[in-house]
């Protein structure tokens, strides 16, 4: 089924007038649901995948999403939704719902990926981020969409090290299964829309977590799990000398002080000159959309805070949220000359996945993307103290996901977290 494609010139005339139709994957993930909803309160028509969960049909798990945003029923008359699964041919649709997302798109947003870090998982990394990719292109090519929008990721930087830029380079390696098939996504995104004819646009967030102003958040891994684990930690200890004598604590040199402050000796490895760029989910929602409207030749572009934040500014609101001390940052150099305790092979173990990143040295360059945010007024804001003491405080009260929707409580049992959005 081939479906002629509109203009670009049509298209900016839609976008202007909010009538621009949108096709929308990974919209029950962080990411793609922010994208959704901002797109639905702007006016604009979408049409979201989802898949059915083992609590109920797509549209109830779409449904549970709107509720915890809030989005009023007037909003929502303007989102439909396509039960399916981007690992499929023809994403799974029914023949109907096929026909009916090829003729009555105009752009592609595409945001579901697998998240895993892990290379045991490589296989499910694969067919989410590199087969759905294939999936949704093939879709992009036969209907008449004119536009495809690429979510990617700033760490398709790989293991380069130093400016990284917003241009399809290759790095020298990867961390990780995720990264890898995401710039392998971007290449497979680049060369169909050359070759359709297609507007494309890849935005490449650094680690996203919850509104600076509320704190809350539908996803929990990246700058919260390393949080948690400490917590967790700390926890497990209290609890051992409050109730059965501290000996296990005290083999793990923690101690409680008389004021209740948790005293744990826990070095943790960063890099001398390196941090992590932290964005909050409600600027990368503004950028993006900032970014989709005031470029409409496309392009790369990173969404990125600019402004590092260093491991030990971390540990510092954690302690003082938290009341612990004895934690503190230092260099792997370290570790040869005191090798690790048992706590501190404890805590590794568990934040392993996350080691490169919390000694990164990249930086995101953004002259792609800094003018158009700067002309919108966009800047991202600063992970102070009290934006980490607002995420974090609401991440405990809603156990770390697992409380987020009434009613509902799910598996939120501390391990390392691999989300497929």
């Amino acid at each position: 089924m081939s479906i002629p494609r509109s203009s670009r010139r049509d298209l900016e005339k839609k976008r202007a007038a909010r009538s621009t139709r949108f096709f929308l994957t990974g919209g029950t993930g962080f990411l793609g649901s922010h994208i959704a909803v901002e797109l639905l309160r702007k006016g604009f028509s979408v049409r979201m995948l989802a898949r059915p969960s083992s609590r109920g049909a797509a549209a109830d798990r779409v449904g549970e999403l709107l509720d915890w945003f809030g989005l009023p029923s007037s909003e929502r008359r303007r989102l439909s939704v396509a039960e399916g699964d981007i690992t499929r041919p023809d994403l799974g649709l029914s023949a109907t719902a096929l026909r009916e997302a090829l003729g009555d798109t105009d752009e592609i947003i595409h945001c579901a990926s697998n998240t895993s870090f892990s290379e045991r998982k490589r296989a499910e990394v694969e067919a989410v981020n590199l087969d759905g990719m294939s999936h949704i292109l093939a879709l992009a090519r036969a209907g008449g969409a004119c536009f495809f929008h690429y979510l990617s990721t700033a760490f398709v930087a790989g293991r380069a090290l130093g400016p990284c830029r917003e241009e399809l380079a290759t790095p020298p390696g990867f961390w990780n299964a995720y990264e890898e098939t995401k710039w392998r996504g971007e290449r497979l995104a680049a060369e169909a829309c050359e070759n359709s004819g297609l507007g494309l646009a890849i935005y490449r967030p650094s680690i996203v977590y919850g509104d600076s102003r509320t704190g809350r958040s539908l996803l929990f891994n990246a700058v919260y799990y390393p949080v948690r684990v400490a917590l967790f930690l700390k926890e497990l200890c209290e609890t051992d000398i409050r109730d059965r004598g501290g000996q296990k604590a005290a083999e793990l040199g923690v101690r409680l002080d008389p004021d209740g402050t948790v005293s744990m000796p826990l070095r943790i490895a960063t890099a001398r000159r390196g941090g992590i760029d932290l964005v909050p989910v409600n600027h990368f929602t503004n950028a993006f959309l900032a970014l989709m409207e005031g470029a409409p030749d496309g392009g790369v572009f990173h969404i990125v805070n600019g402004r590092t934040k260093s491991i030990e500014d971390i540990v510092d609101y954690s302690c003082r949220l938290f009341r612990m001390a004895g934690v503190r940052t230092c260099g792997a150099e370290e570790f040869e000359a005191s090798p690790k305790s048992p706590l501190e092979r404890l805590y590794d173990h568990y934040v392993e996945a996350y080691g490169p990143y919390m000694r990164d040295t990249r930086v995101f360059e953004a002259s792609n993307s800094g003018p158009i945010l700067e002309r919108h007024g966009l800047r991202c804001p600063e992970f102070d103290y009290d934006v980490f003491a607002r995420c974090m405080t609401f991440a405990v009260e809603v156990g770390w996901g697992a409380r987020l929707f009434p009613g509902v409580t799910l598996d939120s049992s501390l391990k390392f977290r691999e989300s497929r959005k």
